[in-house]
């Protein structure tokens, strides 16, 4: 009986803390925020016409807002304050693939919409893409937890410290500033970064060992 020699271990990409392809990632993030810019041009250019296709609590009307909101911003000044998380956080949350940023960004999009949907004050609307920033912040900050990946938390910490005041945009209090965007988004993010471990962790498990012949 001979055995076949060990081969390499299988890279647990749930540890990354930079994307397998930063080229390609970054790139990726680049290219959704020059789209951020060109809605925002085009908005000015119809002077705050795409505005009013965000998200309206609780009328049919408003629930397609769900899916244009992250897009639209109220002013320059508003997509420039959310240019840099979204850049940040979005390339780090493609650590673990493009396959799966698209999924947990589609899941935080949605949750955060539905959640402002549901709960947000009567006769507003909601733009921005501070809810789908908030939600990538949130998936980075417990993925390490999840993975048990000191790396990842140690990640988690900086963006903490650096963006840890943001933080206060998730309880009710400055007047036009959309709280539940950015708690339904960090919940989305959570449950993102759970879902994400238990796909990994399902994968590990299915990777077969030695083989003997």
């Amino acid at each position: 009986m001979s055995t076949l020699p060990t081969p390499p271990a299988p890279v647990d990409r749930s540890k990354r803390i930079l994307p397998a392809a930063p080229k390609s990632a970054g790139l990726v993030m680049v290219g959704f925020t020059v789209l951020l810019y060109l809605v925002e041009l085009v908005d000015v250019l119809l002077h705050g016409t795409l505005d009013r296709e965000g998200i309206v609590p609780r009328t049919l009307g408003g629930l397609d807002g769900v899916v244009w909101a992250p897009l639209l911003h109220g002013s320059w000044a508003h997509l420039f304050a959310n240019t840099i998380p979204v850049l940040v956080f979005g390339f780090l949350a493609m650590a673990g693939g493009i396959v799966r940023w698209v999924a947990v960004t589609v899941l935080i999009w949605a949750v955060s919409g539905l959640g402002v949907w549901l709960t947000g004050d009567t006769n507003t609307v909601t733009i921005g893409a501070s809810g789908l920033a908030f939600g990538w912040l949130a998936y980075l900050l417990v993925r390490g937890l999840f993975n048990r990946s000191l790396g990842q938390l140690t990640v988690a910490a900086v963006l903490l410290v650096i963006w840890g005041g943001t933080l206060w945009g998730l309880l009710p209090g400055q007047s036009g500033i959309s709280w539940q965007a950015h708690l339904f988004g960090a919940i989305g993010g959570i449950v993102a970064a759970w879902l994400a471990s238990r796909a990994e962790g399902s994968k590990l498990k299915k990777t077969p060992g030695n083989l003997a012949v």
